[in-house]
């Protein structure tokens, strides 16, 4: 299912993204006999890449490291037969076929696209952040609240996300303090509600984190005041945050996405072009796990072998 016109390779399906999501729908790809090529960046394997131990991945009942998990389906995939460029997406031509897509200075061309290329968390961009994610720095409670039974923990951000997270915490923290900078949260009602009610959680408003404290993890933070601009430390085990997503998406010129960036897609995944397909965060803002990252992969690349099978 392969040719090469000129000096450019043609491919079945190229998949744009390297993380849960893009890795499975390569490996399904394979498995389906397509000609598959997975655009996995510079920096590949998605934000599992900066976890340390995944607890809620199936299959690992003692937990998995980030990395480890990444690179156990990267190879599942080349035993399959996925080729592999490990450089960035430049840009791709969807308004005409074989789609073009640009890379590393080289042309690939496919008959059909999966976009894999996930969503970047919005992380404070403050002192003793970077270096502590997966060392008491987290954006996902689901993921991580296991790790902080009985210690406290501040979770950053206002809207229902920041809700969410407080609440799934209070399931093992002693004490969770929500931070949000601004004068009132910005949550739906029913999610304020929740959050007040329960005798764990204490909101502090007009109040920013100024620097995240502590030699390898998290020992405390540095909050300051927005109105009176008084600094204050608070002894803490860990900082959840939770001020938003930033799918990566703008890069890919005529494909619809709504208010927030998120690639639209239809039941089946398709895009509003005829062809190219999405799996993962790049288009769910709501569950954000690498489980369903994954099922949506795997979902994507039998569209795509549907939709192929179609066209033969």
């Amino acid at each position: 299912m392969i040719g090469i016109i000129g000096n450019i390779m043609n491919y079945d399906v190229i998949i744009i993204g390297s993380g849960p999501a893009g890795l499975t729908a390569a490996i399904y790809a394979t498995r389906a006999n397509l000609k598959t090529l997975l655009i996995a960046g510079g920096k590949w394997g998605g934000q599992l890449m900066l976890t340390t131990v995944v607890d809620n991945y199936p299959g690992f009942p003692e937990g998995i490291q980030g990395p480890d998990l990444m690179m156990a389906m990267r190879k599942q995939a080349e035993r399959f037969g996925t080729e592999f460029v490990d450089e960035d997406f430049e840009h791709g031509d969807f308004g005409t076929k074989p789609f073009k897509i640009n890379v590393g200075g080289k042309t690939y061309q496919s008959k059909s696209v999966i976009i894999a290329t996930g969503a970047d968390t919005k992380w404070l961009d403050v002192s003793g952040e970077k270096e502590k994610i997966g060392r008491g720095v987290s954006s996902c409670a689901p993921c991580d609240a296991f790790f902080f039974k009985n210690k406290k923990v501040i979770v950053v951000g206002g809207g229902d996300s920041a809700m969410e997270e407080a609440l799934v915490l209070a399931n093992f923290a002693t004490e969770i303090t929500l931070v949000h900078r601004s004068e009132s949260l910005r949550a739906s009602q029913i999610m304020q509600d929740k959050v007040k009610n329960n005798p764990k959680i204490k909101i502090v408003l007009n109040t920013e984190v100024a620097s995240i404290l502590g030699e390898s993890n998290v020992t405390g933070v540095e909050l300051k005041n927005n109105k009176t601009n008084e600094t204050s430390k608070m002894d803490i085990d860990g900082v959840f945050v939770a001020i938003g997503h930033i799918p990566n998406s703008m890069k890919f010129k005529g494909i619809e996405a709504d208010e927030k960036g998120y690639i639209k897609v239809d039941n089946h995944y398709r895009t509003n072009i005829d062809g190219v397909f999405v799996s993962g965060d790049v288009h769910d803002s709501h569950y954000k796990q690498a489980v369903t990252a994954a099922g949506f992969g795997c979902a994507a690349a039998l569209e795509v072998d549907h939709y192929l099978r179609g066209l033969d």
